[in-house]
C-alpha cells in the first residue's frame, strides 16, 4: 500500500504582478509530474480545500511573502479551530492552519502540514509577469520545493530540528 499523496496547495494572482508567485510554483511542481504529489492552485484559499486536505498524508501551503529576507520561509503549521469556531463575515481571511482545524474537525484528519512564503517585491500594479527578484526567489523555491514533496530535500528535516521551526532559503 502506498503512503498518502502530498498535496502542494498554493493560491495568490497572477494578475497583481509578484502575487503570483504561489501559482507560479504549483504550475512548476504540477509540470514535473512527481509521483503521489497533487498540485492545486487558486486565487485564494477555499473552506472546501478541507475535503482535499483530509485525503493527503502531507501538505505544503504556497503563497507569495511581502516580508521577509528571500527567497522563501518554509515553517511547520499546526492546526487551529475549525468548523466549531465558525466562519465569520467572509472565508477569505481563513488561514492554512485553519483549513487544517477544518480538515480535522470536519473529517478527522490531520496532515503534516508545512508553510512556504516566496518573497515578492511588486505587489502595487496590475499586469502578468513576476519582478526579476521575485523570479528568482522562485526558481530557489522550486527547487526546494520539489525536494520536499518528493521526499529528496532536506529542508523539513532542518526546519523541524530548528529552534524556530522555521527554515529560510538561501538566495
Amino acid at each position: 500500500m502506498s503512503a498518502p499523496p502530498t498535496l502542494v496547495l498554493a493560491w495568490g494572482n497572477p494578475g497583481r504582478r509578484d502575487d503570483g508567485l504561489g501559482p507560479a510554483l504549483a504550475e512548476a511542481i504540477a509540470a514535473r509530474a512527481l509521483p503521489e504529489v497533487r498540485v492545486s492552485a487558486d486565487y485564494h484559499l477555499q473552506v472546501e480545500d478541507a475535503a482535499e486536505l483530509a485525503g493527503c498524508g502531507r501538505v505544503l501551503f504556497v503563497d507569495a511573502d511581502r516580508g521577509g529576507r528571500g527567497p522563501y520561509r518554509l515553517r511547520r503549521l499546526a492546526a487551529e479551530a475549525g468548523a466549531g469556531a465558525g466562519l465569520g463575515f467572509s472565508s477569505h481571511g481563513i488561514s492554512p492552519a485553519r483549513r487544517l482545524g477544518f480538515a480535522r474537525d470536519l473529517y478527522g484528519a490531520s496532515p503534516e502540514a508545512w508553510l512556504m512564503g516566496i518573497r515578492g517585491y511588486d505587489f502595487d500594479g496590475f499586469g502578468e509577469g513576476l519582478s526579476s527578484g521575485a523570479r528568482a526567489n522562485l526558481a530557489a523555491a522550486i527547487a526546494a520545493a520539489a525536494g520536499f514533496v518528493s521526499g529528496e530535500g532536506d529542508a523539513a528535516a532542518t526546519a523541524a530540528t530548528s529552534a524556530a521551526g522555521e527554515v529560510r532559503g538561501r538566495p
